[in-house]
């Protein structure tokens, strides 16, 4: 069925009482890397930190939507990003019988337990919006690397994404609302969770854009702030921002890094119940629901991300490996198959209503073409995720 990004809203509800606790009791059968015993149905499970929030539904929804297509039973468990939440989760998914999963995890160390696991069970696992990384996490890089199990990762440029985002709030914007139109010079910075390796890389990234910009600008540097966790909920978010501001007033920046978006909703909030809408320029990687209006406002300045096509991606490799296509099946001693998409920056209402047309009103892909990734090569697959844009999109539905 073709179902909108809008109409996903309306279905997530209709499927509320498949998903989470209820939905893994129909996940029957023994993994075996392949189709249950007890039938042909590929089961598939999803560890996400929220499958309600403004990401973490999208994520949701999209994978049902090429579930439903391609005939795969779903079970999916919200895990807070909590360490011991995120483990037993793969656990839980792996005694329900799934065949494979897709995983979003909030630090390498998690992968270990999660890897074994998988291994254990015969389940095929793959990470999406994530990747282990090879030089902090050596041994848990090479778990994978000796895993039969261990699909990939799907992911951004996380550090690129950072020297954009600083690029991006430090330059002058004529475009922007009228109150942010000068460039930023005194950035905070809010993150959520300590040890997260997406926040250390686009942290990276950060350190790297301010780098830039001073270099260039040496007579009009740019500061950026150490990081102030802010979990995953709205109202640490709030008080972040809050802290923030009582202890620097001088601020005219904030990055609220991630975490799923419910942080960033807190810290625009407290923004505006602090009559500081439209003075300080806040730029984010989580994709708000009302993003026009806040961009109209000042409430936001830039945001990068918003596809939410990575879990989908992840979804699809998963899916290939337990219907045996060679091209996905793991190879010992090698790490396994990585895709790097390409973020969406927004940072004007004109270049929103591009990306609402194509990203939001809609999905970026059809059915039909979604059950054709499905049946792709991996170098065909990667090429059409590597090239997803919102000028693609275009081309292809024009």
């Amino acid at each position: 069925m073709n179902v909108s990004r809008r109409g996903f809203v309306k279905y997530a509800g209709l499927m509320g009482g498949m998903m989470g606790t209820g939905a893994l009791a129909g996940c029957s059968g023994a993994g075996s890397g392949g189709a249950s015993s007890s039938g042909d149905k590929i089961k598939i499970g999803v560890s996400i930190w929220s499958s309600t929030d403004a990401l973490g539904k999208l994520s949701v929804e999209i994978i049902q939507k090429a579930a439903d297509i391609l005939g795969v039973e779903i079970s999916t468990v919200d895990q807070g990003h909590v360490s011991e939440q995120v483990t037993a989760s793969v656990e839980t998914l792996c005694a329900a019988g799934c065949n494979g999963i897709v995983i979003c995890n909030s630090a390498d160390s998690e992968m270990t337990s999660a890897i074994n696991t998988c291994n254990d069970n015969q389940v095929y696992l793959a990470q999406f919006y994530r990747m282990i990384s090879k030089d902090a996490s050596p041994d848990v890089y090479k778990l994978a690397e000796a895993s039969e199990y261990y699909v990939g990762a799907v992911h951004e440029d996380e550090v690129a994404n950072g020297e954009k985002l600083v690029s991006l709030l430090a330059a002058d914007n004529d475009d922007a609302y009228e109150g942010l139109v000068k460039g930023a010079r005194n950035i905070k910075l809010e993150a959520w969770t300590v040890g997260d390796a997406t926040f250390q890389l686009r942290w990276q990234g950060y350190k790297s854009g301010v780098e830039a910009w001073n270099s260039a600008h040496p007579d009009d540097k740019v500061a950026l702030s150490d990081p102030v966790y802010a979990n995953t909920s709205s109202s640490e978010g709030a008080n972040v921002t809050q802290q923030f501001y009582n202890t620097d007033p001088t601020m005219d920046a904030l990055i609220v890094a991630g975490g799923g978006g419910d942080p960033l909703v807190g810290s625009v909030g407290q923004l505006a119940n602090m009559g500081l809408t439209g003075k300080i320029r806040v730029a984010s990687t989580d994709f708000l629901d009302d993003l026009k209006a806040q961009l109209e406002s000042g409430g936001m300045y830039a945001e990068s991300g918003g596809h939410f096509c990575d879990p989908l991606y992840a979804f699809l490799m998963v899916y290939a490996a337990c219907k045996g296509n060679a091209d996905f099946k793991p190879t010992v001693g090698t790490f396994g198959r990585e895709i790097l998409f390409p973020y969406v920056y927004v940072s004007s209402v004109s270049e929103y209503e591009d990306y609402e047309k194509y990203f939001v009103e809609d999905a970026p892909y059809t059915d039909d073409e979604i059950a054709k990734l499905a049946e792709m090569g991996f170098d065909e697959l990667n090429k059409s995720a590597t090239s997803l844009s919102i000028e693609d999109v275009k081309t292809r539905h024009a």
